[in-house]
């Protein structure tokens, strides 16, 4: 598995992890950090890794 993989894959499952913990742990308390604030910046996060993937990917092939 070379690298754009890795980071498409990667990036795909923390977008995933962070949309179930937005949609699905609002009822849950925390005393550090409030989960559904938690799943958007891992959502931002996974996004921007899925396009970093998407560049090595292109990139790669010019």
């Amino acid at each position: 598995m070379n690298s754009s993989s890795k980071a498409l894959a990667g990036g795909g499952i923390t977008f995933v992890i962070g949309l179930v913990l937005w949609q699905f742990a609002g009822d849950i308390e925390t005393p550090v950090v409030t989960l559904t604030k938690l799943g958007v910046v891992l959502m931002a996060l996974g996004a921007l890794e899925v396009v970093y993937g998407l560049y090595r990917g292109v990139a790669r092939k010019h």
